[in-house]
């Protein structure tokens, strides 16, 4: 099986989790410390891919000490039962508000396919359940050792989703920000926002951007995708893009336009914020990370969201 492995120093690798056959749209890290861990393992689909890269990066089924998760949602967590059964030693950690959907993931499962029917299986195949037993949830903060005297610290970072945490790691300053600074796109380096419903909301999401910067993390390390060293311009790109989109969609519902309408308000107002959308770009690119992160479900839930707070 084809793995793509990229180094990152302090002993952290990036794994592309090729979620739905897509390179570079998800990307798995495993910290080859003392007690090895995995962060973001990605899709019920992607498990065989992030269990070959453990292979060849020396991490056998009883050597894996931790899976975290920095939200629940099927991109990020959907593989957690799979990787799970392939590493039984291995604790996974998330927050107290996604642990019962990772020992019992039906409810989890059934919203899922209202949203996504059919395309379901194709982007993210079934979360299986994990034994509550192995489950440890954490609160505001939590600690997973590394080893070695180093530690992973987890930070409650809602916003993106109630479910969702920042992961700090004390050795090297990376900061594993999930989704809630959005999505970075490394062919075009642009910011974008990640407001799906049903849990978005601009303020908390705010709150959760100001949280991370007084971490001062030394790098942002974005599950789509990858590393970022300009920290304090991208954190500020990110809260900056989250107004602009939820301004657009306010607008959009004061003038009284349903959802597809509204979404081409937006893309109309925000598209030339963006490298990805300009013609010169591939647009086999652009429509990779419409199916990841497409406008139709950022407007969706800022549309919710505002409509919460009506």
């Amino acid at each position: 099986m084809e793995t793509t492995i990229t180094p990152l120093g302090g002993n952290v690798y990036e794994i592309d989790t090729r979620m739905a056959g897509y390179a570079g749209i998800t990307a798995g890290y495993l910290i080859l410390s003392d007690r090895p861990c995995l962060v973001e393992p990605g899709t019920s689909g992607s498990a065989p891919t992030v269990q070959a890269a453990l292979t060849e990066l020396g991490v056998g089924a009883s050597d894996l000490a931790t899976v975290v998760v920095t939200h629940i949602h099927l991109d990020h967590a959907g593989g957690v039962g799979d990787i799970a059964a392939m590493y039984p030693g291995a604790e996974v950690v998330v927050h107290e508000k996604g642990a019962r959907h990772l020992a019992s993931p039906e409810r989890l499962m059934r919203s899922a396919r209202m949203v996504y029917g059919d395309a379901l299986d194709v982007l993210f195949g079934e979360l299986k359940p994990t034994d509550a037993a192995r489950i440890r949830a954490v609160d505001d903060t939590g600690v997973i050792d590394l080893g070695g005297g180093r530690r992973l610290e987890s930070h409650y970072s809602p916003g993106h989703a109630k479910h969702h945490v920042g992961l700090m790691d004390s050795a090297t300053g990376d900061l594993y920000v999930g989704d809630a600074a959005g999505v970075y796109l490394p062919e075009t380096a642009d910011v974008r926002p990640a407001t799906p419903p049903p849990d978005f909301d601009l303020d908390t999401a705010l709150a959760s951007l100001r949280r991370f910067a007084s971490l001062q993390p030394q790098r942002l390390l974005f599950a789509h995708y990858g590393p970022v060293a300009e920290v304090e311009d991208t954190l500020d790109r990110s809260a900056e893009e989250l107004r602009v989109w939820v301004d657009a969609v306010r607008d959009a519902q004061d003038a009284g336009l349903d959802v597809d309408h509204a979404v081409a308000m937006v893309q109309e107002r925000t598209n030339d914020r963006y490298r990805i959308t300009q013609d010169d770009i591939d647009p086999e690119i652009a429509e990779k990370y419409q199916v990841l992160n497409s406008d139709h479900s950022n407007v969706t839930g800022i549309m919710h969201a505002l409509a919460r707070h009506a």
